[in-house]
């Protein structure tokens, strides 16, 4: 039974595989890391990043708004009530800060 163990776990170990860099991301046919143009001229990627930055401003201040709604809520409220703008407003917070985590994580 032992020896079958061990097999066992040795079998597994030969197929693990590691973790892989996520620099080393695969080559796809077609896919180069050529910065792509614009009809204008102008870069995909910068174009992106600009976007991508506006949106983060945006979405990072009408968070900060909503912390402060609700911590105003909170405060208001007893400690033994939980009001459901509150909670809604908790569910918005988190989808804005995951909406800009996501953004910030491309680069």
């Amino acid at each position: 039974m032992k020896l079958l163990s061990l097999t066992l776990i040795i079998f597994c170990a030969s197929f693990a595989q590691t973790p892989q860099d996520p620099t080393d991301r695969p080559k796809f046919p077609g896919h180069d890391d050529v910065d792509v143009r614009l009809p204008n001229g102008k870069s995909q990627k910068e174009e992106i990043a600009k976007d991508d930055y506006k949106k983060n401003l945006e979405e990072a201040s009408t968070l900060a708004k909503l912390a402060e709604e609700l911590k105003a809520e909170i405060e208001k409220n007893d400690r033994h009530i939980v009001s459901v703008t509150s909670l809604k407003k908790t569910e918005d917070i988190e989808k804005l800060a995951k909406n800009i985590r996501g953004r910030l994580k491309r680069y």
